[in-house]
């Protein structure tokens, strides 16, 4: 997920920002946002907690790695757009139920 993350923070520096945050130096945010996973992406907009349907039932945050770039992409562009017209919940391109199905 790293790789991805440095990867694609050129691509999408004109409407998002990626942020590296150690959960061991910021606990107060651990309970908040339930971070207790190695890895977790949320998204956030003026300050605002923007929420993501990916069909898994968490709408807070990814807790998994995606090994696409452009699906990552994605999912930023169509976070950004959602939060512009002022949605707290933005539904994702594509559904993440059957993630281990295929």
């Amino acid at each position: 997920m790293d790789e991805v993350l440095a990867s694609v923070a050129e691509t999408i520096k004109n409407f998002a920002v990626i942020y590296l945050v150690d959960i061991t130096e910021v606990p107060d945010f651990n309970t908040m946002y339930e971070l207790y996973d190695p890895s977790t992406v949320m998204f956030f907009f003026r300050n605002k907690h923007i929420m993501i349907d990916l069909g898994t039932g968490n709408n807070n945050k990814i807790n998994w790695a995606l090994k696409d770039k452009q699906e990552f992409i994605d999912i930023v562009e169509t976070v950004y757009r959602g939060a512009r017209k002022g949605r707290d919940l933005v539904i994702a391109p594509k559904d993440y139920s059957t993630k281990y199905r295929y």
